[in-house]
C-alpha cells in the first residue's frame, strides 16, 4: 500500500475524499495525489498524522510505532495497546510482521493475549 493510498483509506474511514481532506488541512488541491511521485514535506506529513491520529511512521510504513509514554515517573501505555488491539481488529488492512502478512488465526491470539494483559492489569490495580 502506498502513502496515497493509505492516507485515502484513512480519509474514507472519516467519510472524506483526498480533495475534501485537503480542504481541511488548507493543503493545495492534489497535494497528496502528488506524493505519489514527489518526497513529500515532512510538515504536512505531520498535519496528516496529527488529523487522523496517527504516527508518520503509519502513514510510510503501514506499521505504528509505540512509544512510550512517561506519566508520573511511570510507564503509561494504555493508549498505544488501545490503538495497536483496533489495529488488529481493523480486517481491511492485514498486519505485517517482518515485512509478511500475518494470518487471521495469529492475529486473534495477538488480540487475545494483549486482552489478557490488559485484565491482568486491571485487576492489580484493585
Amino acid at each position: 500500500m502506498t502513502l496515497r493510498t493509505r492516507i485515502k483509506a484513512l480519509a474514507n474511514k472519516k467519510g472524506l475524499s483526498l480533495p475534501n481532506l485537503e480542504a481541511a488541512l488548507g493543503f493545495g488541491s492534489g497535494t497528496i495525489v502528488k506524493w505519489d511521485k514527489s518526497t513529500p514535506n515532512v510538515a504536512k506529513l505531520q498535519e496528516v498524522a496529527n488529523y487522523f491520529g496517527v504516527s508518520i511512521d503509519y502513514l510510510v510504513t503501514g506499521k505504528e510505532t509505540i512509544e512510550l509514554k512517561k506519566n508520573n515517573n511511570s510507564r503509561d501505555i494504555t493508549e498505544e495497546l488501545d490503538k495497536l488491539i483496533q489495529e488488529l481488529e481493523n480486517e481491511e488492512e492485514p498486519v505485517y510482521y517482518e515485512g509478511k502478512p500475518v494470518d487471521k488465526r495469529t492475529v486473534s491470539i495477538m488480540r487475545n493475549a494483549l486482552e489478557i494483559a490488559f485484565e491482568n492489569l486491571e485487576s492489580k490495580k484493585k
